[in-house]
């Protein structure tokens, strides 16, 4: 599935991923390929995106609000304050604040 995450300033991230783990307003949630679409509005938190591997990704000034996860790493980690997210026909797409 694909996922990108963008700001008001710029696209944060943008690659294919495993899954996504969000924090809905009632919780967190994942998403995996061929979720039911969705729309849902997100609270401050983590967003952690699941890679198959960081080999093809190029971090740079631009996505250095996304940072590998201590543990693991084909987790990477976003912290946002508020948004929203979509899933629609395997893509999802997170405007992150």
């Amino acid at each position: 599935m694909y996922l990108e995450i963008v700001s008001p300033e710029a696209t944060l991230f943008s690659s294919d991923v495993d899954s996504v783990v969000v924090p809905g307003v009632n919780g967190e949630f994942e998403m995996l390929k061929d979720h039911a679409p969705i729309v849902s509005l997100l609270k401050e938190g983590t967003v952690k995106i699941h890679i198959h591997t960081q080999s093809h990704l190029v971090f740079d000034e631009l996505h250095a609000e996304v940072v590998p996860h201590n543990d693991d790493d084909k987790v990477l980690t976003l912290k946002i304050k508020s948004g929203t997210i979509e899933m629609k026909d395997n893509k999802v797409i997170v405007l992150a604040d």
